[in-house]
């Protein structure tokens, strides 16, 4: 296992400029993004263009050139989730320009996300509930994002967001519900 602290190291000398730091952190880190790459990719529906190596790739050109104050490596992380994300939901978007409304690839939603195991089809749907939700309360929806998606545990979205675990315990309780009731109203408006 990779010493957290070295990752930290790493992402503190390359936020001061040492592009040999971003060298030596990037196969320290390619394993954990690859996973939630992956993670994300299995929503998405048969013969997505993308594969979990093009989808860390993207993000993390996009990471390489980020001014972010890097804190760990739980926050390098959660923030590659969300670059991962925004990647994903940017391509959506495309594909349905390019379709003139249409096309959109239905996901099958990680269903532990859900209380009541109902899949959430559609990932603009889903961008759009967490998205109405950081406006009515960030916190909810960083916690949901990182822990489910991101993949981060109770403690590391804690350390994240400098909260306790039992607070991102009871928060992402509301919040998987909170969605799960977005989406199912976007839906039935859309009927």
């Amino acid at each position: 296992m990779i010493d957290p602290h070295t990752v930290t190291a790493l992402l503190q000398r390359w936020q001061q400029g040492d592009q040999e730091a971003l060298g030596s952190l990037a196969p320290m880190v390619y394993r954990e993004l690859r996973r939630i790459a992956a993670r994300y990719l299995r929503a998405e529906a048969a013969g997505h263009t993308w594969q979990p190596t093009d989808l860390v790739h993207e993000a993390y050109l996009q990471l390489a050139d980020a001014k972010v104050d890097w804190h760990d490596r739980a926050h390098f992380l959660a923030v590659a989730a969300q670059q991962m994300r925004r990647l994903l939901v940017d391509h959506a978007r495309g594909k349905r320009r390019a379709k003139r409304g249409g096309g959109i690839h239905a996901i099958t939603f990680d269903e532990e996300l859900l209380p009541t195991q109902t899949p959430v089809e559609n990932l603009l749907d889903l961008d759009a509930a967490l998205t109405s939700l950081a406006a009515q309360d960030r916190r909810k929806a960083a916690i949901l994002e990182l822990h489910v998606f991101g993949g981060l545990t109770y403690d590391e979205t804690a350390r994240v967001l400098d909260l306790s675990p039992a607070t991102v315990n009871r928060e992402l309780r509301f919040a998987k519900a909170w969605v799960f009731k977005e989406v199912q109203a976007q839906r039935d408006g859309k009927s």
